[in-house]
């Protein structure tokens, strides 16, 4: 992390900072061992150009972990292009084209990641709605406003492919719901697909979920991601009263139970603002660092004795 020669003021800031990002309890990831991941929807990430100091505070926030999916990047990639060289020379950025209609609010999904733990490993797509046949052509019976974005990755010999969404709001629950439905149906037919790039999916963002009591999370779920173990407490709240699941981090639970180690939120608002920006208001805030707090999860990439187990009992026809 490079902050540079910044004033008095922003490293005071990157101090107390430090402090919140400490009481998030993030263990430090290993190399070809474990990965630490994130999604973290930064509000209107590039509409406006933010402050130098708010600029400083998202690179030590993104900084703390190994692959940050990144929700609300605007078609203007101008802090994104400030942010990289604080993080430094190994990160690097993949990220989708903008939606140009209003209802996407020319948004992209942005991932961000540091190049030491994590490679890009070559796939990276908008995920297409299924077709159907309409007599000589092939056309979607539904649409995402907001187009799913995933892409793969490999962390030491673990392959993986990250998915990160922004589910509509709508008009209530039910329009998410159903969005949410034929997202968990689009997935579940990936991955059973004999073609498919890998069978291990993370799969992340800003699904709009007020909790998991709600018929969109049973859609989420119906085909079968689950949560990490390490997120099933309720006070994982990611707006910054923490008391919504509008953020989730899911998987499909192909390993053992210690695949997941860790998890939480950094709360980097922790009530009170004004210790970061003292000039500002709240909703003032919001549009430097963001109305969402980072959710993020630690996961074991050391799968090489499951793997051998795996083979094991091919050959022995267990």
């Amino acid at each position: 992390m490079f902050h540079g020669n910044v004033s008095l003021e922003i490293a005071e800031g990157l101090k107390l900072l430090r402090k919140r990002i400490d009481a998030a309890g993030i263990p430090p990831s290993k190399l070809d061992e474990t990965l630490n991941i994130a999604t973290w929807n930064i509000r209107e990430f590039g509409k406006k150009r933010r402050t130098q100091a708010a600029i400083h505070y998202i690179a030590e926030i993104i900084g703390q972990f190994d692959l940050v999916g990144i929700v609300e990047t605007r078609d203007n990639l101008q802090d994104l292009q400030r942010i990289l060289p604080i993080l430094g020379p190994y990160w690097d950025a993949v990220y989708s084209d903008a939606i140009a209609d209003p209802g996407g609010n020319r948004e992209r999904i942005c991932y961000v990641f540091d190049s030491r733990a994590c490679i890009f490993n070559g796939l990276a797509a908008e995920a297409s709605p299924p077709r159907t046949k309409r007599g000589t052509e092939y056309l979607s019976d539904a649409s995402w406003w907001r187009a799913p974005y995933y892409a793969s990755f490999r962390a030491g010999n673990y392959d993986f492919i990250a998915l990160t969404v922004h589910v509509r709001w709508g008009d209530g629950i039910a329009a998410r719901a159903a969005e949410i439905q034929g997202l968990a149906n689009w997935i579940d037919g990936k991955i059973k697909d004999k073609t498919r790039e890998d069978i291990d999916w993370i799969v992340m963002g800003d699904f709009n979920i007020p909790s998991r009591q709600s018929a969109a999370f049973a859609a989420l779920t119906s085909t079968g991601l689950t949560i990490p173990k390490a997120l099933l407490k309720d006070e994982f709240g990611s707006n910054l009263a923490r008391d919504k699941r509008y953020d989730q981090i899911m998987h499909f639970a192909h390993h053992g139970d210690d695949f997941t180690l860790a998890g939480g939120v950094l709360d980097f608002y922790a009530s009170d603002h004004k210790p970061l920006f003292p000039d500002l208001t709240k909703d003032q805030f919001t549009y430097q660092l963001s109305d969402h707090l980072p959710l993020w999860v630690q996961i074991n990439t050391d799968i090489d004795g499951a793997v051998l187990d795996q083979l094991i009992q091919r050959k022995r026809g267990v």
